[in-house]
């Protein structure tokens, strides 16, 4: 496994420390220490915490816009999309966790104009999210319900993993996540599914 620059590692332990003490908590001081750093060190890295944040929200949100643009624009039907779309978001999850739970937990603390764009982009996904659905029960592969109920309860499914691989103590996470894609995948479609 390559050794991680001191870059990545600044990133991936500011994630760590702002999950675990929360974005207003965690200071540019506190930061420093985790990394043994004088407090002016952190700034060769980033201009600010909110440059931090902003960053790391439009980084994860783009992505997984780009992601459901291309299931979008696939021949599949709505249920296969649906898939791709779950299993999109557990492989982003496995790999990116902390981005994950600052994107659930943290956006609120975005300042304006960004709080406002990072809005419109999660607007923007899951209206792309409910329109899969309504097409879904429009060809019958879904029962018939409140698209809005079932967009919620479906981008809902999805949004708690990240604690999952988020848990020191779940170390198995990343084994399991074929189980946890199955298993979810069953889950949201018994829902979905007509009786």
């Amino acid at each position: 496994m390559a050794k991680s620059t001191k870059k990545e590692r600044f990133f991936e332990e500011s994630l760590k420390l702002i999950h675990e003490k929360e974005y207003r908590a965690t200071t540019m001081r506190d930061i420093a220490e985790k990394l043994n750093f004088k407090v002016a060190n952190v700034y060769n890295y980033i201009d600010s915490k909110q440059a931090l944040l902003e960053t790391y929200l439009f980084d994860i949100s783009n992505e997984f816009l780009d992601s459901i643009e291309l299931i979008m624009e696939s021949t599949y039907a709505p249920d296969e999309k649906l898939r791709f779309i779950i299993s999109v978001h557990i492989q982003m999850i496995s790999k990116k966790p902390y981005e994950l739970s600052l994107l659930v937990n943290e956006w609120r603390n975005l300042e304006e104009p960004k709080r406002g764009e990072l809005i419109y982009l999660k607007k923007k996904y899951n209206k792309k999210v409910r329109d899969i659905i309504i097409d879904g029960m429009e060809q019958g592969k879904f029962r018939v319900m409140d698209p809005d109920f079932a967009t919620l309860t479906f981008l809902s499914s999805l949004r708690w993993l990240y604690d999952k691989y988020t848990d020191a103590n779940d170390k198995n996470a990343n084994d399991n996540r074929i189980e946890i894609e199955k298993q979810l995948t069953d889950f949201i479609f018994m829902g979905l599914g007509k009786h």
